[in-house]
């Protein structure tokens, strides 16, 4: 079957570019007669409070698009919530250490941004592997005065997969990449790794998520391979821009659902971004189940959406 899944942060109310990819990512998985789990990314606990988590649960419904497991309603996968995983966590992290593929380091990020141009669209910097040198005793040394971050190794070769919605992308992982974060120094996991054993753990066969993070994916690649897991399959979805070209952002409180349930229907919402996704020819009302009668990746626009100031 078929496992797609919505992996929200719940720092805030969802904006328009969160909901058209929760709607994307529930077309997909239904148009295939799969299902949909719901986990909440709450790694960061004091920005993802519970109740803005819970909040989030009410709006997907509000929009047609519960889920099918997970969140507040659990299931036979859970925990569903990351800040309830560190000990599974701990034992991937555990088992690459084991493996020594992970090191030690001790670089601050306004070090790495003064001494490393960022690489690439996405202003990512390229560490050059300082720490990777330091020997066992200079480790020793600076680790009593300074908990360290732990970086995973990668390969001198590319990484290569199949977008299911941008087809081939390639990324060389000791130039563009570079080794990267897996637990910070404050000891919470980053995403990267989290990210791939919940994805594992809990079946999920495909991810529906925006452009941006695109360029993240052979990260995960990598780490499902190190681990044993399968990748799912990746769809990356155009990113909605606000009228004056910037991102959706929670911070700038674009298009919030909060705004929007004030002066629209669900159907109304949910029929404007299918508009946008050329799902169909105009902006009229639609339920998710009426589209998934002419859903299909081919349709949807592979450039970012800007949205018409008349639309919302």
């Amino acid at each position: 079957m078929i496992v797609g899944r919505y992996a929200p942060s719940p720092s805030g109310r969802m904006h328009l570019g969160n909901i058209g990819c929760c709607l994307l990512a529930w077309l997909s998985a239904k148009s295939k007669g799969g299902k949909i789990v719901l986990r909440i990314e709450d790694l960061d606990a004091a920005r993802c409070p519970r109740a803005y988590a819970d909040l989030l649960e009410q709006d997907l419904a509000w929009l047609g698009l519960a889920p099918d497991e997970g969140g507040s309603a659990g299931g036979p996968n859970g925990p569903y919530y990351q800040s309830e995983c560190t000990e599974l966590y701990q034992a991937a992290f555990d088992d690459l250490k084991s493996r020594g593929l992970v090191y030690p380091c001790f670089c601050t990020r306004s070090q790495l941004n003064a001494a490393v141009a960022p690489h690439g669209e996405d202003g990512h910097v390229v560490y050059p592997g300082t720490c990777l040198k330091l020997t066992p005793e200079e480790v020793a040394a600076r680790a009593a005065k300074q908990a360290p971050a732990w970086r995973l190794r990668v390969p001198n070769s590319s990484i290569v997969y199949i977008d299911g919605h941008m087809g081939r992308y390639s990324q060389q992982m000791a130039t563009e990449c570079g080794d990267f974060i897996i637990r910070r120094a404050d000891g919470v996991f980053a995403y990267q790794l989290a990210v791939v054993v919940d994805d594992g753990r809990m079946g999920v066969t495909e991810v529906v998520r925006g452009m941006d993070l695109r360029s993240s994916t052979p990260r995960q690649a990598w780490i499902y391979g190190l681990l044993g897991l399968t990748p799912p399959q990746f769809f990356h979805a155009p990113m909605l821009l606000a009228p004056d070209g910037r991102r959706l952002s929670k911070r700038d409180g674009d298009v919030s659902l909060e705004t929007l349930q004030k002066r629209y229907t669900p159907e109304q919402i949910i029929g404007k971004l299918a508009y946008l996704y050329n799902l169909q020819d105009d902006d009229e009302p639609r339920t998710p189940q009426d589209l998934l009668k002419v859903f299909s990746w081919q349709r949807i626009p592979t450039w970012d959406l800007t949205l018409p100031p008349d639309l919302f």
